[in-house]
């Protein structure tokens, strides 16, 4: 996603990672040290809201038996759908995605060009945007802690949380875009501090006026 056309923030930062790999917690630690974070998985859900034009396009893609009872998209029969089909999810991610860069766009020029903005989005790489960012994070964790976590918090089976990583890029590809791999190889606060360095290091000197550091 990039900025509106002649509105570019400070420092313009992508952030991707795998599936329940500590994306979130750098996130939020990055927003705690001031950026402004424009989160993906937020975006995606508010674009099919109850109502909305993309909610629609998603019924007239998959049928009524998609939307629940209460009116909302029912998001555990699209996974369902979606993950184990992937001419489905192309449909899908044909609805949301341009919805989300475009609500993407207009929170990054509303932050501003004195911003320090950063897009949390998941599929960073597999949709080709890291050249849109002045600078690409990516967070990794061992893909068999990663299944564990989904299955311990979010209640998922191993299957499931096997077949929604299968979905998402390999990490050598997500590395391939990096210009800051973050490992989240140990504890949450160790994951913070980490973060808190590379803000140190990379975004720190740009805000004094030095120029991008970039891989």
């Amino acid at each position: 996603m990039s900025a509106a056309e002649g509105v570019r923030p400070r420092l313009h930062i992508g952030l991707t990672g795998g599936i329940a790999s500590g994306k979130s917690t750098v996130s939020a630690e990055l927003a705690r040290l001031g950026a402004v974070v424009v989160d993906a998985d937020v975006l995606s859900r508010a674009v099919v809201a109850t109502g909305s034009d993309g909610l629609a396009q998603v019924k007239a893609a998959f049928g009524p038996e998609v939307i629940a009872a209460d009116g909302s998209m029912d998001r555990a029969a699209v996974g369902r759908l979606v993950f184990a089909d992937p001419e489905a999810r192309t449909t899908l991610n044909g609805i949301i995605h341009p919805l989300v860069r475009a609500e993407g766009r207009r929170l990054v020029a509303e932050a501003g060009p004195a911003a320090v903005v950063v897009q949390d989005v998941p599929l960073l790489t597999e949709t080709g945007q890291a050249e849109a960012f002045d600078l690409v994070l990516v967070v990794e964790a061992d893909p068999q802690e990663r299944v564990a976590r989904m299955v311990r918090d979010r209640g998922m089976t191993e299957a499931d949380a096997r077949a929604r990583m299968a979905a998402q890029a390999t990490d050598a590809q997500r590395r391939a875009v990096a210009d800051v791999l973050i490992v989240n190889d140990s504890t949450l606060e160790d994951l913070r501090r980490t973060t808190r360095r590379v803000w140190d290091e990379y975004v720190e000197p740009v805000l004094g006026g030095e120029p991008i550091r970039r891989r």
